[in-house]
């Protein structure tokens, strides 16, 4: 039986309130995805961000280094710049910050930085605090010594010594705690700040992926330091993101792939360390997996 016509329109406008509504809705989300707020899962993400914070250090020569004039330089700088473009932000609406090792996981959960390319090594206990991507490069532990030191020439003979501590890096725990050699240490808030302690005789050695040793030695003058060359570890350098961006960390991995695959990566390994005397590798590393 039909309505009436006074019962069927009430009917009629409440059912045109509620596509409204729906419409609003679907619009609203849809621009909050497409600010770059949230992702497929809910979370943070760095996908769509027309401007980017990026963590580097600021003292390590050849990795990231801050000049006088305020600009940054280096191959973690070189390899930051490639994702931002392939993420699609360009170089003029990079903002680069310095990231100690000691303030990164903080960094990133606070949203000081929206990424990190800052020798930051993917370990099982940092996977629980961010988002890695990559690795882009793995690096291997070594020792840097006065070159005159035939002393040292592995890191079992590090027993004894004074050797840089750097806050915030696993580097000094791998000797003393994963390989049980009782090295004295030297604190010290950077690498920056290991050499110069080393070149006065304040420690005997400084421990830390080879990249990093390899920056500081192409800086000395000839026959001041050398690298022992005994590497013990893999060091895998991934890309921070903030916990839970999953769908940036996918984005930044095929950043890092084509990055090897057009050469790229090679040729700012070759730019920064090819005098160094490091065998550099330039194939894609093994990636960890975003989680």
């Amino acid at each position: 039986m039909r309505q009436p016509a006074t019962l069927r329109r009430p009917l009629r406008v409440a059912a045109v309130r509620r596509t409204a509504v729906a419409a609003a809705l679907l619009i609203a989300s849809a621009g909050l995805v497409a600010c770059g707020s949230i992702g497929d899962d809910g979370n943070d993400t760095i996908l769509h961000k027309r401007s980017l914070v990026i963590g580097v250090k600021a003292d390590q020569p050849s990795l990231g280094l801050k000049l006088k004039d305020g600009t940054y330089q280096g191959f973690d700088v070189d390899v930051a710049r490639y994702v931002a473009g392939k993420l699609g932000v360009p170089a003029k609406r990079i903002t680069f910050r310095t990231t100690p090792s000691s303030i990164r996981e903080k960094a990133l959960a606070d949203g000081d930085v929206d990424l990190i390319f800052a020798t930051y090594s993917i370990t099982p206990s940092r996977k629980t605090k961010v988002t890695f991507a990559g690795p882009y490069y793995v690096a291997h532990q070594d020792t840097l010594v006065r070159a005159g030191d035939q002393s040292i020439t592995n890191v079992r003979n590090l027993k004894g010594k004074r050797l840089c501590a750097v806050t915030g890096s696993n580097s000094f725990k791998r000797v003393q705690e994963e390989r049980k050699i009782a090295a004295t240490a030297v604190p010290s808030p950077t690498y920056g700040e290991c050499v110069p302690k080393l070149l006065a005789g304040q420690l005997d050695a400084v421990s830390t992926d080879d990249l990093i040793l390899a920056g500081f030695a192409v800086t000395q003058p000839p026959g001041k330091v050398k690298i022992v060359n005994a590497p013990f570890t893999d060091e895998k350098y991934g890309v921070g993101l903030k916990k839970g961006d999953l769908a940036g960390c996918e984005a930044v991995n095929r950043a890092l792939t084509q990055m090897y695959q057009d050469g790229s990566a090679g040729r700012f390994l070759n730019k920064w360390f090819g005098k160094s005397g490091l065998k550099l590798v330039n194939s894609v590393p093994q990636f960890e997996g975003c989680t």
